[in-house]
């Protein structure tokens, strides 16, 4: 079993590690960069519908606003920690200094079942975050967004909180919200659509046919619509799982058939034509994505995989020994930083839109992030190159120069 498996920001510690050797890091800066810059704990009281009193602790880590104000989601989930919410500030700090936008990294969450609360539970702790921490939020300081089990109408109850507390109008404060309150189109299905388009990139840099296979582990909204994106791209999607099951057909899924069985009954069980799989990194495949939780591939079970390029969607889903392992088998790992960084890539262009007051179309929006997403891929991928490494250090070796960069030229180094 992994030794980083239970702490993910031993992850981090370790990739940062490979990036110092490999460009003889300043040691001023690998200190720096391996702590974030704040980190925030705070209990939640929120009334029950009983009228109970129950107590939620939550986080918000600031990792690093070198390059711009803190970036990054929120997760409601049982199994948030300290350190999960460490490590996923400093990849996304790795995300947007790779993306070149002007944004730092952070990363919040509150300790919660979801499917425990009501709705106007749900409403009341989501209101809570923001009283609780408004001082630390704002378009100069820090702008959150959804993540895992959060939605575009939880960002309008904070947006709405956060409004009235300050007593003006501030979109830009928040990201990821509905259209009404000043979100930006596609950004729903951005995460998938962006996977989507650098899966394509790296399969024609690994010469994959055309009608390339691929299974997706997680059928959330990101894997669901990168499946959709990847299927109209040409791709084959012959497996796909969620929390319950994995189903497979070697023929390929039509996605958009599979979306509407899940959203109708909340399962992939009995879609027409396919078979049930025990465990879907086994699927025979071109292309792995790993688009669930952290720690998916580890490196007691890497040795199943018989795809040629994982294309990494979840945060963190390839712990440090595996990727090490997969690196010995030639297999290539777009990592999280890359794969899964158009969210933050419209996120960010919903904030141009709120601070100008202007809105894009879909196509502008859309347009904009595949350049965005394209010239990052291509900088990477002459990285790495250039430096004989994984495709995952050459992509934390472009951020970890950026942001110090930044760092230095504030004096801060």
């Amino acid at each position: 079993m992994d030794n980083h498996q239970a702490d993910a920001y031993a992850n981090v510690l370790t990739q940062l590690t490979e990036v110092k050797d490999l460009i003889n890091l300043d040691e001023n800066a690998f200190r720096l960069l391996s702590e974030p810059q704040r980190v925030l704990r705070v209990a939640l009281p929120v009334r029950m519908d009983d009228g109970s009193m129950q107590v939620f602790i939550a986080y918000r880590s600031q990792f690093n606003d070198a390059l711009g104000p803190f970036k990054g989601g929120i997760r409601f989930h049982p199994d948030v920690n300290e350190s999960e919410v460490k490590a996923l500030s400093a990849w996304m700090t790795w995300k947007t200094a790779l993306l070149d936008l002007p944004l730092g990294g952070g990363k919040g969450g509150i300790i919660v079942d979801t499917k425990t609360l009501s709705l106007g539970e749900l409403e009341r702790l989501s209101r809570a975050y923001i009283r609780a921490l408004y001082k630390n939020f704002g378009p100069e300081i820090d702008v959150p967004a959804p993540d895992v089990y959060t939605t575009p109408q939880i960002m309008a109850w904070m947006l709405d909180e956060y409004e009235t507390i300050v007593g003006r109008h501030q979109p830009g404060t928040i990201t990821g919200k509905p259209l009404s309150v000043g979100g930006s189109a596609s950004r729903g299905p951005a995460t998938g659509r962006g996977g989507a388009l650098i899966m394509k990139l790296a399969a024609e840099k690994l010469n994959l046919p055309s009608g390339a296979t691929v299974a997706i582990q997680g059928f959330g909204n990101v894997g669901a619509e990168m499946a959709l994106a990847a299927s109209d791209l040409g791709f084959k999607i012959v497996a796909v799982s969620d929390s319950k099951m994995a189903i497979y057909d070697s023929n390929g899924f039509d996605v958009a058939s599979l979306m509407k069985l899940k959203a109708e009954t909340g399962s992939l069980q009995n879609f027409p034509k396919s078979e049930v799989v025990t465990d879907i990194l086994a699927v025979d495949c071109d292309i792995l994505v790993p688009a669930a939780l952290e720690n998916a591939i580890r490196s007691d079970n890497y040795n199943s995989i018989k795809a040629k390029l994982i294309v990494e969607m979840a945060n963190g889903p390839v712990t440090p020994e595996a990727d090490k392992l997969l690196a010995d088998q030639n297999i290539i790992v777009v990592p999280d930083i890359l794969a899964n960084a158009a969210g933050v890539t419209v996120s960010y262009l919903e904030q141009v839109q709120n601070a100008s007051n202007y809105y894009w179309t879909e196509a502008e929006v859309v347009a904009k992030m595949t350049e965005l997403m394209t010239r990052a891929f291509d900088s990477a991928w002459l990285r790495r190159s250039n430096l004989q490494t994984t495709f995952r250090n050459a992509c934390q070796v472009l951020a970890v120069e950026r942001v110090v960069t930044a760092m230095k030229a504030r004096g801060r180094i």
